[in-house]
């Protein structure tokens, strides 16, 4: 009875404070002009290829690396004003290095084989989250006192894309400080959705999402803590994965990782093609490639499938959108048609907790018992914390220079009890117990990504919490791909959460390739 009563009390809380934030977000905050501009269709045949096709065409040369880029460009000068996803450009820079890129090919002896063995991704154009360091681009997450600061170093996974060929075009929006699920601060205004400019194309990898579903970028980079790959991906209608925990590096992220966050923090690939998820991922994970064995074959027909419809009622989240419920309805009708499997529905009492579940773990100390910085710090570097109170103030003048869902989020943290509470730890070991039996290292899972399709620009400060779906399994440290099932009734992207046990990330990956062949993977935005 004290739990429920806690429960009941902790939801009218969080109802109330963000109920009471949205209402002065739409009372205070300037009205923007209805955007019925849509994006053009996509008319190079080069847009609309894959990675690894591309590669493929430019070692052959049947294409140059200086073409490819171009059309890149090309593309992104004609979507970026409409959606403001790509923050940064360094396309002079590319150039360049795409001509050096065909001299290398025009000069090669050993053979297209060669090649292909040592620079699998070689004249490809990448776009970089801007939380990643690219060297010499900026670095700053959306905070207006770190405009100065640029990146003297290539994150390792960006390093490792760049050591085998790929060329980045620029770095893309984020939330601010990665901590939303809408990708909008101050810095550089707000990231728009290429099926629908009013709408969100999700957080924190938000202008990654939106630049690879406009096909101003073939593959990306993105990171994941609470579903800042799965969200973006999902919005947006193109291909995601959450790697298993510590196999690719974090480092040289901003913000840091601190506390517990290294345990749930997953740096992963985006794309638009399924193909590309392996090999970019076995590139990213460097020299733990091996933990993987992502060059193990996997045959789908002697996998065990299951599919979870919802998180069984949590007071904090929406219901799922019966669209999605019938999307993955169809999926598990696909499946069992197609490959002769049982999918079996399953149902755990425990991710109705997913929220506080994800919350409490966050707000654990490390090993050595310090906490995560506080966010309070991290909105006020390179200075001192800010005071959420006094943000709030000067945000209601117009003075602020953070967002209103960074403030919300820092008063929050002010309202977090100074100890965890028992109950949810012990649901998390409930929870993950059940889920490595159920999976163990042959089993795949169908889970939603969102209760709903991309909402509207600034509705999630009304259901900030819908994020559970993907932040639990952070806290699980499951391995997750997300995968695009074609478009709902408004003309906006469906998908699923394709789940593993832990380090078996090949066998959604699997899975992603299969469900492109079966509902069609991305569609061009242009061409609704």
């Amino acid at each position: 009875m004290a739990l429920s009563r806690l429960e009941k009390a902790q939801t009218w809380l969080w109802k109330a404070v963000m109920g009471l934030l949205y209402g002065l977000f739409r009372l205070l905050s300037p009205r923007s002009p209805a955007v019925s501009r849509r994006l053009p269709a996509v008319s190079n045949p080069l847009l609309a290829v894959s990675a690894m096709q591309l590669a493929q065409k430019i070692r052959r040369r049947e294409v140059s690396s200086v073409e490819v880029v171009q059309a890149y460009i090309d593309r992104i000068q004609e979507v970026n004003p409409l959606i403001n996803a790509m923050v940064k450009d360094r396309f002079a820079a590319a150039l360049q290095e795409a001509a050096q890129v065909d001299k290398l090919i025009e000069e090669e002896t050993g053979g297209e084989e060669v090649l292909e063995d040592r620079l699998p991704l070689l004249g490809v154009p990448l776009s970089v989250k801007e939380s990643f360091a690219l060297q010499g681009m900026p670095n700053s997450t959306g905070v207006i006192s770190r405009r100065g600061v640029l990146a003297t170093v290539d994150a390792p996974p960006v390093a490792l894309l760049k050591r085998a060929g790929a060329i980045p075009l620029g770095v893309t929006n984020t939330s601010e400080l990665c901590m939303w699920s809408e990708s909008h601060n101050h810095l550089y205004g707000i990231t728009n959705n290429p099926y629908d400019l009013e709408r969100i194309p999700g957080g924190s990898s938000g202008g990654e999402g939106s630049i690879l579903a406009a096909a101003g970028s073939v593959i990306g980079i993105g990171s994941d803590i609470g579903g800042s790959i799965r969200m973006p991906c999902f919005f947006n209608g193109i291909f995601g994965h959450k790697t298993t925990p510590g196999v690719v590096s974090n480092e040289n992220q901003y913000p840091p990782s601190s506390g517990r966050h290294e345990d749930y923090l997953s740096a992963g690939p985006m794309c638009r093609y399924a193909e590309d998820l392996l090999p970019m991922l076995s590139i990213m994970a460097g020299p733990n490639a091996h933990m993987l064995s992502l060059s193990t074959k996997v045959d789908l027909k002697k996998l065990r499938f299951f599919s979870i419809p919802h998180d069984g009622g949590s007071r904090f989240t929406s219901p799922v959108n019966k669209q999605l419920l019938q999307i993955q309805r169809k999926v598990v009708e696909r499946l069992e048609a197609d490959l002769g499997v049982k999918v079996q529905e399953v149902h755990l009492p425990g991710l109705r907790y997913s929220f506080q579940i994800w919350d409490t773990y966050m707000t654990l100390p490390d090993k050595e018992g310090k906490p995560p910085q506080a966010f309070v710090e991290l909105m006020g570097e390179p200075g001192r914390p800010v005071w959420p109170l006094w943000e709030l103030l000067k945000w209601m003048m117009g003075r602020s220079e953070h967002t209103m869902a960074a403030i919300g989020l820092a008063l929050v943290e002010m309202s977090h009890a100074s100890k965890p509470v028992p109950f949810f730890i012990q649901q998390n070991e409930k929870l993950r117990k059940e889920v490595e039996e159920l999976l163990g290292t042959d089993g795949v899972l169908l889970y939603p990504t969102h209760p709903n399709m991309a909402p509207k620009h600034h509705h999630p400060l009304f259901r900030p919490f819908d994020f559970a779906y993907t932040g639990i399994l952070n806290i699980l440290g499951l391995p997750v791909t997300q995968c695009p099932l074609g478009l709902s009734e408004e003309g906006l992207p469906m998908g699923v959460q394709v789940v593993a046990g832990k380090l078996q990330d090949r066998l959604p990956l699997a899975v992603a390739v299969y469900l492109e062949k079966a509902f069609g993977g991305w569609r061009d935005p242009g061409a609704k």
